[in-house]
């Protein structure tokens, strides 16, 4: 048995052990989603620019509707944080009858 200081991976002591492997980046598989989303949003824009839009007025109007009131949702739920709406369960649990009682919700605990 060798008795002397410690040798670690990095330091060179032992050979091979210094050697270190390199992360493979992860960003190729990411933004592969994204740009799929991208592109066939292009395509559907395209599709509406040339002509082929086969839907009525109505139906055109319906989704126009459906993806104002989707963003109007979406705005509702970002403009609170989470422990705000914890705070709004609270005061609604401290509403209710205590036949149903459930819990409180603690984030502190």
């Amino acid at each position: 048995m060798e008795r002397g200081p410690l040798r670690l991976k990095g330091s060179g002591g032992a050979p091979g052990a210094g050697k270190r492997r390199k992360k493979k980046k992860k960003a190729a598989k990411d933004k592969a989603p994204i740009l799929e989303q991208i592109v066939s949003s292009e395509k559907q824009e395209e599709e509406k620019q040339h002509g082929l839009d086969k839907r009525t007025p109505a139906q055109v109007a319906f989704e126009k509707m459906q993806e104002k009131r989707q963003m109007e949702r979406i705005l509702k739920k970002a403009s609170k944080t989470h422990k705000q709406r914890v705070e709004d369960f609270n005061r609604h649990l401290d509403t209710l009858s205590e036949h149903y009682d459930i819990p409180k919700v603690s984030w502190t605990k």
